[in-house]
């Protein structure tokens, strides 16, 4: 599904709420750890469970994390928040109600830019507030019975809540991967959908252009990019013939099922009143003053937007290269070290975004590991630069040197022959036979036709067996026939 773009005549309206889970060891009111994969009710302690007399203590960790989120988005960090309990009953939540945060949150605003193929796209923020997880039940089929484990319950998450600026599930999709790639290149996260640390829920509806916002289904728990992109489409179609039939969508709560491609109906969806939630008063309120806020920003990594202006500034590369080189602070550097070692920017970019990424998106390895290291790349571009060899044959090179052939750029270029003819009198010898040999092209050419001394080079090329430099036969064949 395109973005921007009309279905059936509706446009799609989306809006995200994303829960990331934060990377601290210990829960976000209690000691108690957080580490995934414990047997069940093992990591839940009294706090959790809410005994009888026990008090919530609030991790600094975690409103550093959130802290960290504002800084890297943008976005206003509130000097003072409120925390609220949210109240609803469900058999994972030991209290009857969850710490949250509801009118004064932590972080307020912000954006998140991302590029969708070509074309700059920006998200807007509402808020990213802190608040507890609930537990999990479990539903063993094969005996009949359901559980509940409280390991995840105070587990700490900040939801991130988006305007509804998104048009497409590409452009939906696109603005999550940006949103993982933020959290998880300043570390506040995980990101591992598989363990629930990076969840997204997609509100999604459809209208008639210039008509109000439609009324929104939220689609819950999506824990990949691939059945996100599926359940979205599917809602929509869903929508559509709903509205199409003449019947009226009810706000509601949705699950995704991954073996039929299909959203069903879970609950009606609440409105935060249905919530009641009041300030907790077990709680006071979370004051951050500046002088924390520069603390943190102070011992903050370079942040990926500054990253890649410096490398547009820097390196002279078009935005569009910068921002798919810092999509991993992984490939990031090993951008930088080849192209300081070469010192032909453009060209390692254009390596890194085509060979490399090519080879590393069919899962024959991550950039960490991939057997061509930045330095072995620097010394391949620098000898495409300087002429030894063409952009073929160092497609060769890169060949040897990702099979594990060979290790040293020099001596593959070597050992296959590689090097380009630049012997300006060798060369004069081959276009002068080619140029006897391929009378009709000479006079096409010398016609107007230009397809006729695409010919001629590629005779050249032919006869010198692609050794020959292209832009020096251009040069000299150009010459002859004038």
């Amino acid at each position: 599904m395109s973005s921007n773009k009309l279905v059936h005549g509706y446009e799609v309206v989306i809006g995200f709420e994303t829960h990331a889970q934060l990377s601290t060891q210990s829960k976000i009111f209690s000691r108690a750890p957080t580490a995934f994969g414990a047997e069940p009710n093992t990591q839940a302690c009294a706090v959790d469970l809410a005994l009888p007399g026990t008090l919530p203590v609030m991790n600094k960790g975690a409103v550093e994390r959130a802290i960290e989120f504002g800084l890297a988005i943008g976005s206003h960090i509130s000097p003072k928040s409120i925390f609220a309990r949210k109240n609803y009953f469900y058999p994972d939540l030991p209290k009857g109600y969850q710490i949250s945060q509801f009118e004064i949150p932590v972080v307020v605003g912000g954006q998140v830019e991302f590029f969708l193929g070509d074309e700059k796209k920006t998200v807007r923020l509402v808020r990213a507030h802190l608040e507890e997880d609930a537990g999990k039940s479990l539903h063993e089929d094969f005996i009949g019975q359901s559980g509940i484990d409280l390991n995840r319950a105070g587990t700490p998450l900040l939801e991130i809540v988006t305007e509804p600026d998104m048009r497409s599930s590409d452009e939906a999709v696109a603005y999550a991967k940006e949103l993982h790639k933020i959290v998880t290149w300043i570390g506040i996260c995980d990101g591992n959908m598989q363990e629930g640390s990076f969840r997204c829920d997609a509100n999604v509806s459809v209208r008639k252009p210039g008509q109000p916002l439609g009324t929104r289904r939220e689609i819950k728990n999506l824990n990949s990019f691939k059945f996100m992109q599926q359940a979205i489409d599917y809602e929509v179609r869903w929508q559509i013939d709903q509205i199409e039939d003449g019947h009226a969508i009810q706000q509601a709560t949705v699950l995704f099922d991954p073996d039929t491609g299909e959203t069903r109906a879970m609950r009606t969806k609440e409105d935060a009143a249905d919530y009641r939630y009041f300030p907790d008063p077990d709680l006071p309120p979370l004051v951050i003053a500046d002088e924390w806020v520069q603390r943190v920003k102070a011992a903050m990594t370079e942040l990926p937007r500054t990253m890649a202006a410096r490398f547009v500034a820097d390196y002279g590369l078009p935005e569009y290269d910068a921002t798919t080189l810092t999509q991993s602070k992984a490939m990031a550097a090993y951008f930088e070290t080849a192209a300081k070692a070469s010192g032909q920017a453009k060209l390692v970019s254009n390596w890194v975004m085509g060979e490399l990424s090519r080879r590393l998106n069919s899962g024959e390895a991550s950039i960490e590991t991939a057997p061509v290291s930045a330095a072995q790349l620097a010394a391949l571009v620098s000898r495409i630069a300087d002429g030894t060899i063409s952009n073929n044959a160092g497609k060769q090179v890169f060949e040897a040197l990702w099979s594990g052939e060979a290790s040293e750029v020099d001596a593959v270029i070597e050992a296959k022959g590689l090097k380009q003819m630049n012997d300006s009198g060798a060369l004069e010898k081959i276009i002068d036979e080619v140029i006897a040999a391929n009378a009709d092209n000479v006079a096409q050419y010398k016609a107007g036709k230009e397809k006729a001394f695409n010919a001629l080079v590629g005779q050249v090329m032919k006869a010198s067996k692609g050794k020959a430099n292209p832009g020096q036969v251009n040069e000299l064949l150009k010459s002859k026939l004038a």
